[in-house]
């Protein structure tokens, strides 16, 4: 069984935002300011380019390993998977922070983290030794559970909103626009986890151009949401993380009704539970094609991949602000690797023959 086109463009306009609207908002804000719609602008445009070209590669109907093994042999195939994996496994260790964070701040905040946070492993655990193929019906739920999310919150939102606030433009200059950018591509690497999916769904025709799209529109609803962000907190933006279970809090009929932000909350933070999860899933799905045994092999490598990982977030428990300072500031250059290098390099090598058209 495979995915269908619809079930990708739902992922790129309506899923793959809502991973960058928990911390980023506000750790751009105390970077950008007043501007931080620009560096993620640049990210936006710049990821629709990648999503083209990595939805061009699935032409070729292979997916990842097949691509490079018929091509380079079996062994350099299983060391790049292994590789690329374990940049999935790495990408996946700032939303688990983020998703942890909003556990214990928002939902349980009077009950250790320890004790609420740990189940979140255990689903994971089951739902990435599950086959990649089983995402498109996930997809074609979480959607629009995400668009009503979205929608509810940005609604409640808009009387309290400013947006004089983003004014006047371009006030930190290049360094702001630089820094800006740099921050962001901790969370911008939609392209890389299309990689793992290519020859897992039929192209259809002007899929490519559809994707692009898709992912710019999404963009736009990630632009408007900042504006309103930036908007409600204003110059106290940079303290208000978790930004999107906050901007809704100043509805002036909540006295009355009472915190029914939360349904739009709960939609949200659902959704994205299982965005934080697929590099995890797509990690434990590569490895067991690459060695040929996927239903022997994900249940190990899924319980391995996800101990490791309740390991690391306990670990740095009470070093979370480090982590995330040393993912966003030093190691922030692992991710344009993975996510721009790698499928312009592949779509070069295995893109489109001469006098192919792009349709």
């Amino acid at each position: 069984m495979k995915l269908s086109s619809r079930q990708i463009l739902f992922f790129l306009t309506a899923i793959a935002p809502l991973g960058k609207m928990v911390l980023l908002p506000a750790l751009l804000a105390s970077v950008a300011k007043n501007d931080l719609l620009f560096p993620v602008l640049a990210q936006i445009l710049v990821q629709a380019a990648l999503v083209f070209c990595v939805l061009l590669l699935s032409r070729r109907e292979r997916t990842l390993y097949q691509l490079i093994e018929n091509t380079a042999g079996g062994v350099f195939a299983k060391i790049f998977i292994i590789i690329f994996s374990a940049f999935l496994l790495f990408a996946s260790f700032l939303p688990i922070v983020e998703q942890k964070i909003m556990v214990r701040s928002i939902f349980y905040d009077t009950i250790p983290a320890y004790l609420v946070f740990t189940p979140f492993f255990l689903f994971s655990a089951y739902l990435a030794c599950r086959p990649l193929s089983a995402l498109g019906r996930m997809w074609d739920i979480l959607a629009p559970l995400s668009v009503i999310g979205l929608a509810g919150i940005l609604l409640l939102a808009a009387g309290s909103t400013d947006f004089g606030s983003l004014a006047p433009v371009g006030a930190t200059g290049v360094q702001g626009f630089v820094s800006g950018t740099a921050l962001t591509c901790s969370w911008f690497y939609d392209a890389a986890l299309l990689l793992p999916l290519i020859g897992r769904f039929r192209y259809t025709k002007g899929l490519a151009w559809k994707g692009a799209l898709c992912y710019l529109a999404g963009g736009g609803v990630l632009l408007l949401f900042l504006a309103v962000f930036y908007g409600v907190f204003g110059e106290i933006a940079v303290i208000q993380s978790l930004g999107f279970a906050r901007i809704s809090g100043f509805f002036s009929a909540m006295t009355v009704l009472g915190r029914i932000d939360y349904v739009f909350i709960y939609a949200l933070a659902f959704v994205m539970t299982f965005y934080v999860i697929l590099p995890v899933q797509e990690a434990v799905g590569c490895i067991s094609e690459a060695f040929s045994s996927p239903k022997a092999l994900a249940p190990l490598l899924s319980a391995g991949c996800n101990l490791a990982l309740l390991a690391a977030i306990y670990g740095f428990h009470f070093r979370t602000s480090a982590i995330v300072s040393v993912m966003t500031k030093s190691l922030f250059w692992i991710f344009p690797v993975f996510t721009v290098a790698i499928p312009v390099l592949l779509l070069i090598v295995f893109g489109r023959h001469p006098h192919e058209k792009i349709s």
